[in-house]
């Protein structure tokens, strides 16, 4: 469970090495830091020529506070509803104010049209129309006919556009203020345009109010016309119906119906309700004697008068003859008092209960008798005593039109009153509580924030392009890229050598012989390496034919075997080289035994052994050249008389190195890997495309063929830029020289 812990732990960590490592970016901006500065810096100047050519633009805010609670004139009441400012209301009034029919009187008012930056220029397009709104209060009256019925001339509508695109308003918070925002290349201009619209914004509030009012009063003035008519209508209808009926009445009749018929009718409502209760007891109780019952039961009753007293004592009377009873028995004097006593209660009970149903019928009567006495005084106050039914109905008809009219002409001939006097007073709904004042500092561009996101997009654009460079370069640069791509190891890196590296004492020594003369040098340690790497592939039984090929021409395959076999033959192995190279015998040129019997002619038959190879005396192994031309090289290296001279040469040397040709070009190096122990694929670092590599490798892939790979003509400043996973980040100078010296 442990070891699964520890596997498991191990896996996630890799995983994560995977999907992040910071070395791996550190590197990545190393290698690329160069051009991501430069791209940075470009975008930098672009940014600073744009800054320096834009116009610089100031704003000023002014904040408006809208009142909730709407003032009112002391000692009326407001004729218009309360204002609700909840969201849409306040949303309501942000749009007012960026209206188009608004913000023209801001224009006209303040003569943008003339403005460079906001109209034409020309002080013979403003249309001279001043806003009626502007100005003192009593210049403020709107006459006949709207303003804003008014077409919009083509320039005003242009300077209006224009301040529409400068203007901003907002909400501060959740509260009742707004925020006005305008924007303009002078500091003055922009406070002078805030505080015109804030100040235009509460004017057109106050006018708005005074229109309202002045519309209700003209409105309250026809209806009291059109009342006072109705109400003259009726009372003459009533004057007449009275004199053709021949009703009149007094002068005190007049006054009691005006102060008291409503009290009347009231306490006339009253003792009906009050009789018809009385009568339902009533009615009860003549019911339960009709039945032969006892009244003492109706509720009323019982618990009225005396009755519960005498109930109470006819209960203990009672208890205290039967406890008599069970002492002495029924002849015993105090048992025949007991009984008298409680028979007199009995008596006292049944006639106090007699006299409250004769009370209840006695209130009855007195209710009806007041009902009766109410009703006469109300007709006596209505002089109705002396008409019939139908007549009194008209009058009371025509009589309840008659208040009803005068009650609402009262109503509205105060409504007119309260009118007149709100549309002399003007209460305000919006105030301005910070008026704009010019701004000292400009708000675009600003400065520090422009080139803050000048500065990150250039380093976006650096690292995008840096990013992409590193993904157009489609060759190997790390041994992660080779393990992760071809699954197999990388041998060596061997370093790329210039003329000042390969002159010992002050003579050019070719590569080739490199390792020999200079043996504890770099680029000898790599080959070394190499030599390690291919023994290690396979220790139980260490190749001894290696076959050296590449993807493409040109990426120093030949070098790295002629090196290899320099290398194994200082160290005292027995080398052969074969230039199995036959259509570019490079490895022959070398040694100038391009023209010399070879390999070709030893296939063919026309030389021995002995013939085709030589010692170089300078090399220290033994060379084995390509020979003359051939039209069919990959026959030559497929044959039998091929497979058997390897295995002859397998038993003779050490170590067998053939040179072959690319294996992207032509498919030379598969039939040579056939016959090989490990073949060595020379990759140029940097340089040839991975997926050429990959197919290459999947072609030579025989049973454990390919070795591994070598990386040539590493660029070492370049490669420590990738980290320290190639072999010739320790190679360079840096590291090497603090242990080797020469």
């Amino acid at each position: 469970m442990l070891d699964r812990m520890i596997s498991t732990s191990t896996l996630d960590t890799t995983e994560a090495e995977r999907r992040f490592d910071l070395r791996e970016v550190v590197s990545f901006v190393w290698r690329q830091w160069k051009f991501i500065a430069a791209v940075t810096g470009m975008v930098l100047l672009i940014a600073s020529i744009g800054f320096l050519r834009q116009t610089p633009l100031y704003t000023a805010t002014a904040q408006i506070l809208l009142d909730p609670q709407r003032e009112k004139a002391p000692g009326v009441e407001a004729i218009l509803s309360e204002v609700t400012l909840d969201f849409q209301m306040v949303e309501s009034q942000m749009a007012i104010i960026r209206s188009t029919m608004f913000l023209r009187r801001v224009v006209e008012k303040e003569r943008l049209v003339a403005d460079p930056e906001f109209g034409s220029g020309t002080a013979q397009d403003v249309t001279g129309s001043i806003d009626r709104r502007s100005g003192p209060p009593d210049a403020r009256r709107p006459a006949p006919g709207r303003f804003d019925d008014e077409p919009i001339p083509p320039a005003v509508l242009g300077s209006t556009n224009a301040l529409k695109n400068a203007l901003s308003v907002t909400r501060a918070g959740i509260g009742y203020v707004l925020v006005i925002s305008v924007t303009s290349a002078d500091p003055a201009r922009a406070a002078r345009l805030a505080n015109a619209v804030g100040n235009a914004f509460v004017l057109d509030k106050l006018d708005a109010r005074f229109e309202a009012a002045q519309r209700a009063s003209a409105w309250l003035s026809d209806r009291l016309t059109e009342l006072r008519n109705q109400l003259r209508a009726a009372e003459e209808a009533v004057a007449q119906f009275r004199a053709r009926h021949g009703l009149y009445q007094s002068s005190a009749n007049v006054t009691l119906n005006q102060q008291g018929l409503s009290d009347l009718n009231t306490r006339l409502v009253e003792a009906r309700a009050d009789a018809a209760q009385k009568k339902t007891r009533l009615e009860l109780i003549r019911w339960i004697e009709n039945k032969g019952g006892d009244v003492q039961n109706v509720p009323d009753i019982a618990n009225g008068g005396g009755l519960p007293n005498l109930r109470q004592q006819a209960t203990v009377l009672s208890q205290q003859e039967a406890d008599l009873l069970a002492r002495y028995g029924a002849p015993h004097p105090l048992v025949v008092n007991v009984r008298a006593q409680r028979r007199d209660v009995e008596r006292a009970i049944a006639a106090e209960a007699q006299r409250l149903a004769t009370g209840v019928k006695n209130e009855y009567a007195l209710a009806q008798s007041r009902v009766q006495a109410l009703e006469q005084s109300l007709r006596e106050a209505t002089g109705q005593t002396s008409i019939d039914d139908e007549t009194a109905i008209q009058l009371r008809e025509l009589e309840r039109t008659t208040a009803v009219n005068k009650s609402l002409y009262e109503d509205f001939l105060q409504r007119a009153k309260v009118t007149e006097e709100q549309s002399t007073f003007e209460a305000r709904q919006a105030r301005v509580i910070t008026p704009a004042s010019p701004p000292g500092a400009p708000s675009y561009p600003r400065k520090a924030q422009y080139f803050t996101i000048t500065l990150f997009v250039g380093l976006m654009l650096g690292v995008g392009g840096a990013v992409a460079m590193e993904m157009l370069n489609a060759g190997f640069t790390t041994p992660k890229q080779i393990e992760d791509m071809l699954g197999l190891p990388l041998l060596t890196s061997v370093s790329r050598m210039d003329a000042r590296d390969l002159t010992v004492d002050g003579k050019l020594v070719p590569i080739s012989r490199y390792p020999r003369i200079r043996p504890l040098s770099r680029y000898s340690e790599a080959i070394r390496t190499l030599r390690t790497g291919i023994q290690m592939t396979d220790v139980d039984h260490p190749p001894k034919v290696i076959q050296f090929t590449s993807t493409l021409p040109g990426e120093g395959k030949t070098t790295i075997a002629l090196s290899l076999a320099a290398s194994a033959a200082t160290s005292g192995l027995k080398v052969l080289l074969v230039d199995a190279d036959l259509r570019h015998p490079s490895a022959s040129r070398v040694f100038g035994m391009h023209e010399a019997a070879g390999l070709v002619e030893l296939l063919l038959g026309k030389v021995g052994v002995q013939d085709a190879i030589k010692f170089h005396d300078d090399a220290g192994y033994w060379v084995l050249a390509a020979g003359g031309k051939t039209q069919n090289p990959t026959d030559l290296l497929s044959s039998e008389r091929m497979k058997s001279l390897v295995a002859n040469f397998r038993q003779t040397f050490d170590l067998v190195v053939i040179d072959t040709p690319p294996a992207g070009p032509v498919i030379d190096p598969v039939v040579v890997g056939q016959i090989s122990d490990k073949t060595v694929v020379v990759v140029r670092w940097a340089s040839t495309a991975r997926e050429m590599v990959k197919y290459c490798v999947e072609q030579l892939s025989g049973p454990k063929r390919v070795a591994g790979v070598a990386f040539n003509l590493v660029n070492d400043s370049q490669a420590m830029k990738y980290g320290k996973y190639a072999y010739s980040y320790y190679y360079g100078a840096r590291y090497y020289k603090k242990y080797y010296t020469e």
